[in-house]
């Protein structure tokens, strides 16, 4: 090997250890968050601190909202004190998951305002079945008009091909027949289970207003 050959492998061997160097630094990074519960996270012990945290907890009804890309809510500890509450902001994509009473796994740093900046946020919800047996399809509840206006009814569909968005939409969803001749727009800010995508048979409960948005308070999987 010619020492032209030489210095171009020396150059891609240091490169590629550079690389390298860099992955396992963010890898090695994101895995060493401490893992503290929120009590020890609001103690003040680590406002203003480098130490990454992982904090896990439930997202406090109506706490949520966002000014541009930003995602700002509250979570409590159910084991804990409920209302000792962590402000968090997370900027990222907000998955559909989201809502009310979801669990939120939030990664980020202690602010010293008390605040945690999450750099990653992953939510948990469980799968919730319900018999549809004694539901309305979204045509019968079409069908019956004034009759059912602001009244609590159970209705059964399928949701609509790329109609899902994340809590806080003015629509979370359209709920439709099987056959894609009917539907309902779907507002609910509650948590959604993983499951719920595109073509799934639901199970929703609330009511209808007279400028025909659903308004929910329970979303379950068909079961």
């Amino acid at each position: 090997m010619n020492s032209k050959a030489k210095r171009r492998m020396a150059v891609v061997t240091g490169i590629i250890v550079i690389v390298l160097v860099l992955v396992l630094a963010f890898v090695g990074g994101a895995s060493s968050a401490k893992t503290v519960t929120i009590a020890e996270a609001t103690s003040g012990d680590y406002a203003g601190s480098d130490k990454a945290l992982q904090v896990t907890g439930i997202v406090v009804e109506n706490s949520f909202s966002t000014e541009g890309n930003i995602l700002i809510f509250d979570i409590y500890d159910p084991d804990g004190d409920a209302s000792q509450n962590l402000h968090v902001t997370y900027d990222g994509g907000v998955s559909a998951t989201f809502g009310n009473d979801v669990v939120a796994i939030c990664t980020g740093k202690m602010q010293q305002d008390g605040t945690l900046r999450a750099s990653q946020l992953v939510t948990k919800c469980p799968s919730k079945y319900e018999n549809a047996s004694d539901a309305l399809t979204v045509s019968k509840l079409l069908g019956y008009g004034e009759k059912v206006l602001d009244k609590p009814v159970k209705v059964s569909g399928v949701l609509a091909e790329g109609t899902l968005s994340p809590a806080g939409s003015s629509e979370r969803f359209v709920l439709q027949d099987a056959s894609g001749e009917q539907s309902i727009p779907v507002r609910f800010d509650g948590a959604l289970s993983d499951d719920v995508k595109d073509g799934i048979s639901l199970v929703v409960t609330g009511s209808l207003s007279e400028e025909g948005l659903f308004t929910a308070t329970q979303v379950a999987l068909e079961g």
